[in-house]
């Protein structure tokens, strides 16, 4: 199999840090990774140095499997230990400082958040980035590869940043393009996606709209309209912001994602089309699973791996169709998709590491 790739995350701290930390150290390609707490860098958001001493003492789960040992980041250190990919699982600030640092560095970077995500000015607005370096910034958004290996996977082989898609809009993007893609969908009548996520997707710091007062046997719907994933649905899908209607709500769960997308067809057309279609689209692409109907996905079919579950209802009219998408939003809609497209960018299977 040849020398082992050396790998850090930055962030391990996180939910989705904590994932990639897990596969990582059994990824057979891949020496022990290098590991920095998201506190652990002076210009995160806390503005302190707090170094943890093992990762096993924030998630006391890894106990006992040799020790995960934590140390403050430096550029340095990653050149030092010979490290040739870098995760950030650091918030978007951060993420957008660092990145064109370290690529600058010659040192290849999967970015977990949504600093490099969206191309256009508009959409990166409800980020609020303040960049001390502008032409630095522009040259790096214009390398960043949007990290979706069943629409990009050529691009992404190559790519220095691979900036990893969100949550949400992996599980909408993934059951739409097919569609789009063939001309099936009547874009005049625009597109509504209803998406419910697992609270970990609002990540680890608490908030009041994460307590657990406010997340138990509730159900609540947030940043209608505004909310910072629907530039990237729009830009990926080649849609106008009006013509897709994106509204994510909050399930009392720990983890999951499920979206029921509503959708008017150009033309009437039958089941059989509509399978079809999606087949052909993710013919060979192995962490995407096509339902055929009448079978429905659910949250727990994919949770704890990197499936993205499609499955879908034809109206009797043959051009009303309701979609439901599935992913685990710590894995294929983060820390597995990261790897993903590790893989592809070293030229290994999709889904080595991931099984």
């Amino acid at each position: 199999m040849g020398a082992k790739l050396k790998t850090a995350v930055l962030g391990a701290t996180g939910y989705s840090g904590l994932e990639l930390t897990r596969i990582l150290v059994r990824h057979p390609r891949l020496e022990k990774p290098l590991l920095f707490g998201r506190d652990s860098d002076s210009g995160s958001r806390t503005g302190a140095a707090e170094p943890q001493k093992d990762l096993a003492e924030v998630f006391p789960a890894l106990s006992g499997n040799g020790g995960y040992p934590m140390e403050p980041f430096s550029l340095e250190k990653l050149e030092q230990a010979g490290v040739r990919l870098l995760f950030l699982a650091t918030p978007h600030e951060l993420s957008r400082r660092l990145a064109p640092e370290v690529v600058g560095a010659g040192i290849r970077v999967v970015d977990l958040s949504g600093a490099w995500r969206v191309r256009c000015e508009k959409h990166r607005e409800v980020y609020g980035f303040h960049d001390t370096n502008a032409d630095a910034a522009r040259q790096t958004m214009e390398s960043a590869v949007y990290g979706m290996p069943e629409l990009h996977a050529r691009e992404i082989a190559t790519a220095e940043l691979v900036a990893n898609p969100g949550c949400y809009a992996t599980s909408v993007i993934l059951a739409l393009a097919p569609l789009v893609r063939a001309g099936l969908v009547d874009r005049s009548r625009g597109v509504i996606s209803d998406s419910k996520s697992g609270v970990s997707g609002a990540g680890k710091e608490a908030t009041a709209r994460t307590h657990f007062v406010s997340v138990a046997d509730n159900l609540s719907a947030y940043g209608v309209f505004k909310h910072r994933h629907l530039g990237e649905m729009v830009e990926q899908l080649g849609l106008k912001e009006d013509e897709l209607t994106f509204t994510p709500h909050l399930l009392p769960i720990p983890r999951g994602i499920l979206s029921t997308i509503y959708v008017s067809l150009s033309q009437a057309t039958t089941a059989a089309v509509v399978e079809r279609c999606y087949r052909s689209f993710y013919q060979g692409r192995p962490w995407v699973r096509v339902f055929a109907p009448p079978t429905l996905p659910e949250i727990q079919y994919s949770l704890h791996s990197n499936f993205c579950d499609i499955g879908f209802c034809l109206a009797d009219d043959g051009r009303r169709l309701v979609i439901v998408s599935c992913v685990d939003n710590l894995l294929k809609g983060a820390a597995g998709q990261a790897v993903q497209n590790m893989n592809l960018m070293y030229g290994w299977g999709e889904t080595e590491g991931l099984q």
